[in-house]
């Protein structure tokens, strides 16, 4: 039987509690997933690669099943790469549905990989890497919006 592999990528700058919840709530349906953070030289990150891998492996590293990686190029060429079948998102609105599906529909398109989505749980649909961004360098404290391994 064909493993079940998924692919949720994002850029994790940085990985927020919505995160957390969508591959908490990703993991008993798929035998492994790979949290497949994207390198764009184009995009100016706050937090290095190095520290957003080390945070999200610190935040899953009792999950044996979910590997963290990162990846340039196109997703569906990465999730090709390491035999994936699913994409994995997380919804917190209508206006991330519309954008998502727009993206999904031309994944499968070009690659034949389908995206599952999971709607973000309500305590956690207001929360995203830009507005944690903005809480942080102005001083803000981010504990209730990050997992315990985010540690600025």
């Amino acid at each position: 039987m064909q493993q079940k592999i998924g692919v949720f990528p994002g850029s994790f700058d940085p990985i927020t509690k919505g995160h957390e919840s969508v591959i908490l709530k990703a993991l008993p349906l798929f035998d492994k997933i790979y949290i497949a953070i994207g390198e764009n030289s184009e995009k100016k990150y706050l937090f290095n690669l190095e520290q957003r891998k080390q945070w999200i492996a610190d935040c899953f590293n009792n999950h044996p099943k979910i590997e963290v990686v990162s990846y340039a190029g196109l997703t569906v060429d990465f999730c090709k790469k390491v035999a994936a079948q699913f994409l994995i998102r997380g919804i917190r609105n209508t206006m991330d549905f519309e954008f998502e599906k727009g993206i999904a529909d031309v994944n499968l398109k070009l690659s034949g990989i389908d995206t599952v989505f999971f709607i973000a749980d309500n305590q956690y649909s207001a929360i995203s890497s830009s507005i944690v961004r903005e809480v942080y360098k102005n001083g803000g404290v981010i504990d209730s919006l990050v997992p315990n391994s985010v540690k600025p």
